[in-house]
């Protein structure tokens, strides 16, 4: 088959980005050289709508069946040239993309001669890849119109409603006995730029609600199991004593939010004059409030520092309560003792209405929290204003704590049962932050409001209509197609150990009768775990096998490998750094050869002693920051077989300490430089 192999390396000026840097004619007569090659071709833009027409007449003319873009980042531009293959005639798993923009060009500015021979490797090793390319198969799944809501706070009835008056079928499933969420408990909002009270929100929501025929509403309800995919999950419920199976085709979580109880902290919990927000929320709306004269407000209480980060709602909720309190009691002295104020759009006029009503406000330093004692029935809080850098005793009658929040306590349960990611406080993870805030990694669910980070009432609602549409999407279609990167088994070599459908972070393996694992494709994310933990090595990952990515090695360590840094990068956050990095123009040794994975839980062993055994002066696996990962858990499943990697490199002569390992945002490209510097100067590779 590789005797039939007609490759077509396509190189990108991109303006001067690239041309500017690298030296195009040798990157040109390089390409020429290379197995397999029959065209090598420069384009100023090759994105272009001109160029993009060149390239499906060049593939036509010189009968190319294998195509190498070399250009920007696959993560931004992978997708048009996998339109233009195919548009062209060829199968799009047939394009393999090399990014010499961000990984050479960009970063390496200053050292043009350097930089084009990483160039030159980076092709080679995407023309070695292409050379093994196999056909693979888009697959579309059928999607019919129902979805189940999980949730029955705002963003739950607000997702319920917009997929009800488009007409899809809708399930909503709530655990309490009544809809409405933490809105239930709360004395009053602003939303829309008026005050409301949330009582009656939520009845005019349910009120809608109810007069969609095709809206069921389950209440009293817990989530015993979700099995299935896109277009075919099942979902099993408890209500009472009995259970039930819903079907659905997609699936929306707005699971919301609970306080963090400040417990050990500022004498909560030892006196009855010192709640949270919440605690003070219910109290003004059940009349339960005690005479106040003097109220003192801590903010970021439990809250930026190094468990959690900002509670994104604590100032505005502050200062909505702090009016409350001046408004019932004109006389009152109160203070808001906080650490930055974060305030945004129409709460920032709600800062000067505090400050004309008397409400005084008192900047502390993070490092000096304010401390609260206990005094003749009193309460006195001493704080340092920063200011005045004057030290001030407060005499409290109510003490109010900001508290942050966590997603809902039966986040745990769920996510299991959905294989989705969650934060250490339950807050589920997005599949993406910026490009896919609403979706999870898995087709056909969706999250939306508190579930996912702490939110507004206006937030909660425009996230349930995202979530919404984004659902509607495939339903509307009636059919979804993806990408067909998934886990094929060679059941020849197998002997039925189990671990691949043991281990499978989306349970899409399963077992005969004769224990003989196969693919649920439809379930499938291509992430590789099973086949880097496979001992038998008989599963393949389509367009990344381990023929492929050992191609890549051996090409990228062709030529003084004792100089060089093989890394295996994740596609979502850790190829995002070396992008952000790029972007950046943040400089770093040349001696880097990156090989894309879709996560880092696809690095097996044998790659790795593979890059040794070829004089690798170092090996980095890269992946996501934990707690999140795109695949859910392949960091971690990184981390352990990377510490078995060790101990195995040592057993084998290698010196363990040339295996690194960075986990990283997508953001994160000054940790991934600093981490190339670091490196290189520390194995002695510069």
């Amino acid at each position: 088959m590789q005797d039939d192999v007609r490759i077509g390396v396509f190189i990108c000026d991109c303006g001067s980005n690239i041309a500017g840097v690298l030296n195009m004619e040798e990157l040109l007569q390089w390409s020429r050289t290379l197995k397999g090659v029959v065209l090598a071709d420069e384009g100023k833009w090759t994105c272009s709508v001109d160029y993009i027409e060149k390239m499906k007449q060049l593939i036509e003319e010189h009968k190319l069946n294998r195509v190498v873009v070399a250009a920007c980042t696959p993560r931004t531009h992978e997708p048009l040239f996998k339109r233009t293959v195919k548009e062209a005639g060829l199968n799009p798993h047939l394009l393999e993309f090399v990014s010499i923009r961000e990984q050479s060009s960009w970063v390496h500015m200053n050292e043009p001669e350097e930089a084009t021979e990483k160039a030159k490797d980076l092709i080679s090793m995407g023309v070695a890849k292409a050379r093994l390319l196999e056909e693979g198969e888009e697959i579309r799944l059928p999607v019919g119109s129902r979805c189940i809501v999980i949730g029955g706070g705002v963003a739950g009835i607000n997702s319920a409603i917009q997929l009800g008056e488009q007409g899809f079928d809708v399930t909503l499933i709530e655990k309490k006995d009544r809809l409405g969420g933490i809105l239930r408990g709360l004395h009053s909002i602003h939303h829309n730029g008026f005050r409301t009270e949330p009582e009656h929100l939520v009845e005019g929501l349910i009120s809608r609600l109810n007069e969609l025929q095709n809206v069921e509403v389950i209440t009293g309800a817990t989530i015993e199991e979700v099995d299935g995919y896109i277009g075919n999950y099942t979902v099993t419920v408890k209500s009472g004593n009995s259970s039930r199976t819903i079907k659905g085709d997609t699936i929306i979580v707005a699971t919301g939010m609970e306080e963090i109880k400040p417990e050990g902290l500022f004498l909560y919990g030892e006196s009855s004059r010192v709640m949270t927000q919440l605690e003070l929320e219910e109290a003004l709306k059940n009349g339960r409030m005690p005479e106040f004269q003097n109220v003192v407000i801590i903010n970021c209480v439990n809250s930026r520092n190094d468990e959690r980060g900002c509670c994104n709602i604590g100032c505005h909720v502050a200062i909505k309560n702090a009016l409350e309190l001046k408004e019932r009691n004109p006389q009152a002295s109160i203070y808001i003792l906080y650490r930055d104020l974060t305030v945004v759009n129409r709460e920032s006029a709600s800062v000067q209405k505090a400050r004309l009503k008397g409400i005084r406000f008192i900047r502390f330093h993070e490092k000096e929290y304010p401390h609260v004692a206990s005094q003749n029935g009193h309460i006195k809080v001493t704080v340092h204003d920063l200011i005045l850098n004057d030290s001030i005793e407060l005499m409290a009658d109510l003490l109010i704590l900001t508290a942050p929040f966590m997603g809902s306590g039966d986040v745990e349960q769920l996510r299991g049962k959905l294989k989705v990611s969650a934060s250490g406080d339950n807050f589920l993870q997005e599949a993406h932050v910026k490009l896919n805030p609403l979706d999870f990694p898995s087709d056909g669910l969706y999250l939306a409001g508190c579930a996912r980070s702490p939110k507004n009432t206006k937030e909660s609602i425009e996230e349930a209509i995202g979530a919404s549409m984004r659902a509607s999407i495939p339903m509307n279609r009636g059919y979804i197609e993806t990408e067909g990167i998934v886990a094929k088994i060679d059941l020849e070599n197998c002997n039925k150990c189990g671990l691949c459908y043991k281990r499978c972070p989306f349970n899409a393996i399963k077992t005969d009768s004769e224990k003989y694992p196969h693919v649920i494709e439809a379930l499938c994310k291509g992430c590789g775990l099973c086949a880097a933990d496979c001992p038998k090595y008989c599963i393949s990952i389509v367009h990344f096998s381990e023929e492929q990515i050992m191609a890549q090695i051996e090409s990228a360590l062709e030529r003084e490998p004792e100089k060089k840094i093989i890394g295996f990068v994740c596609h979502w956050c850790a190829l995002g750094g070396v992008d952000m990095a790029g972007v950046s123009r943040l400089q770093y040794p040349t001696n880097s050869r990156l090989i894309r994975v879709m996560c880092s839980a696809r690095v097996s062993l044998r790659m790795i002693e593979k890059a040794f055994e070829l004089g690798a002066g170092g090996v980095l696996v890269a992946g996501c920051e934990f707690p999140t990962c795109h695949y859910i858990e392949g960091n971690y499943a990184a981390e352990k077989r990377l510490k078995r990697a060790k101990t195995m490199l040592r057993k084998r002569g290698y010196d363990p300490d040339r295996l690194w390992h960075l986990w990283c945002s997508a953001a994160d490209g000054p940790k991934f430089a600093s981490k190339m510097k670091e490196m290189s100067e520390k194995l002695g590779l510069k």
